[in-house]
């Protein structure tokens, strides 16, 4: 379903909890269970109790949740495409209902996203260090990785290693950091960014299929060649990078 809307970012809400004592097959087990509790704790989903009786958030609805979420909030200003409804079972004081939109961001209006930047200094780390550590940082879902030359203490040539990520990434990215390089304190602190509304397309060139990202801001529409897409073409292909390139920008526009 995710793949077939071919949505960018999703984003979940609170997830209302019930209280009491559930049955399952080991047995009655307290709310929320166990599985439950350990998904939200690791990945850092909200859980708000209410007086209501019973469970409400399942470890397989948790683990959902939790793989798909991607942003941790919705966008300042957007509009509601579609609206999916599903109605539980159970007979609970509220509405026992879950709703799914289908949300598209204005394309005059500015988009704003908040995120979180950690940065260290780094003065005795080898590059082959700096960069495994960037590799293990861009694998487990930073937004971007990158180092600045500076100079520190004793005029020493050094390096600030900065990161974009989400919220719900912090500690993970933290620990990656400690552990990769030789740092012992990392800054962190939330930044907001203006972005442009974008999609990912498929676009046929004479040269074979290439993925693009297409951006659209203040009506003008900007389109960028994803750069392993258009790689493979030109390996498969024989054809220069540029070439290719310049065919996908003007198959998607």
């Amino acid at each position: 379903c995710v793949d077939n809307l071919g949505v960018d970012e999703i984003v979940v809400s609170d997830l209302y909890e019930g209280t009491g004592h559930v049955h399952c097959a080991h047995g009655m087990m307290p709310v929320p269970v166990p599985a439950t509790a350990n998904i939200a704790a690791a990945n850092h989903l909200t859980l708000k109790i209410t007086d209501a009786k019973g469970e409400m958030v399942t470890p397989t609805g948790a683990a959902i949740a939790a793989a798909l979420r991607s942003a941790d909030q919705l966008p300042a200003n957007y509009k509601i495409r579609k609206i999916g409804l599903g109605a539980g079972k159970k007979d609970l004081p509220k509405a026992n209902v879950l709703r799914a939109m289908l949300l598209e961001t204005e394309d005059d209006a500015e988009v704003r996203e908040d995120i979180w930047k950690l940065e260290c200094n780094l003065d005795d780390c080898t590059g082959e260090m700096l960069g495994y550590c960037m590799d293990r940082l861009l694998a487990a879902g930073a937004r971007d990785v990158f180092y600045t030359p500076i100079y520190m203490k004793k005029n020493r040539p050094a390096y600030m290693l900065s990161v974009l990520c989400d919220k719900t990434a912090v500690d993970e990215l933290e620990a990656i950091i400690f552990n990769e390089t030789t740092t012992i304190g990392i800054r962190r602190y939330p930044v907001e960014r203006s972005i442009m509304s974008r999609r990912s397309e498929k676009v046929m060139t004479p040269y074979g299929e290439v993925g693009v990202k297409v951006c659209e801001r203040g009506g003008k529409t900007w389109c960028y060649p994803e750069y392993d897409s258009v790689k493979a073409v030109c390996e498969k292909a024989g054809v220069p990078f540029k070439i290719v390139y310049q065919a996908a920008c003007a198959a998607a526009l």
